[in-house]
């Protein structure tokens, strides 16, 4: 008995610092969005676009969903003399369903100055009690590069909260994108695919993406952030664009977020390994009694 009991605490050790991972069986969006004065067509974009990206999620058998919703940018909560991140609730909470934060949208405002998006990560990554088996991820919507407002912040800093915490990052900024061929791409993924308008409201995956430019130190402040995660960025040029142009740039967008949710990772729920082996435990002590 002493030695199974032995192998059983062996065993969990193991499992432990093994790090069990399986596929997510739901996700926990965060959209992190600019509330400066251009980014009122962006906000109304995340609210008609969320409903597409629910369904997809469901149609692959993700489900429930939560959506949270950070504004950033000088902040409404005190005349704008400081730039906190702030959560909008959804559905009168910090997650609720899509079609809550589709709503919840209308609330940004877009009359802001001062922009810090490692702030606003960093706020999204602390103040929202993720569960456990999510699949968790960020969207940062910005026509800006970051502003400094906390100099204690750190790409490398950012970098590993988000690695450690196994959350990954999409950025919708001011960049340009192409193909290995150089044609104009709707953004790119980490693995180094082009995803590019078909001219119809489609996209075609194209190899050899990279990005050509971006605003300010945007590249450096955001598009490697979101990368170096396994994310995807992308050029909200291309959405502004609108017409079929935009049309592709949704279907792209919401077609990646989805395969990034299906594949990603997460930590198996320990409970559940532990009363295993509980079971497995004591049916091996049922049988040497």
């Amino acid at each position: 008995m002493k030695k199974l009991m032995a192998l059983i605490v062996a065993v969990m050790v193991s499992l432990a610092f093994c790090g069990v991972v399986m596929a997510a069986p739901y996700g926990d969006i965060v959209f992190v969005a600019d509330e400066s004065g251009s980014m009122s067509g962006e906000h109304a974009w995340m609210g008609s676009m969320v409903t597409s990206l629910e369904s997809e999620l469901v149609a692959q058998s993700l489900s429930p969903n939560n959506y949270g919703l950070v504004g950033y940018g000088t902040s409404y909560h005190d005349g704008g003399t400081s730039q906190v991140p702030h959560k909008h609730l959804v559905g009168g909470a910090s997650f609720g369903t899509a079609a809550q934060l589709s709503t919840a949208t209308s609330g940004l405002i877009a009359n802001g100055g001062t922009e810090d998006g490692w702030r606003a990560i960093n706020y999204a990554i602390t103040e929202y009690a993720y569960r456990a088996a999510a699949a968790k991820n960020l969207i940062l919507i910005t026509d800006e590069d970051r502003d400094n407002t906390d100099a204690t912040l750190t790409y490398s800093g950012i970098l590993a909260s988000l690695t450690g915490g196994n959350f990954l990052l999409n950025v919708v900024v001011d960049a340009a994108f192409r193909t290995a061929a150089g044609a104009v791409a709707l953004g790119i993924d980490a693995d180094g695919n082009a995803y590019v308008a078909d001219g119809f409201g489609g996209y075609i995956k194209s190899a050899g993406g990279f990005v050509v430019s971006g605003f300010g130190t945007t590249i450096n402040d955001y598009i490697n952030l979101a990368l170096a995660t396994g994310g995807a960025a992308w050029d909200l040029n291309q959405l502004r664009s609108g017409g079929l142009t935009a049309t592709s740039f949704t279907e792209a967008f919401v077609d990646i977020k989805v395969q990034e949710i299906i594949i990603q990772p997460t930590p198996e729920p320990m409970t559940l390994l532990l009363l295993g082996l509980g079971v497995l435990g004591l049916a091996g002590l049922r049988k040497r009694d």
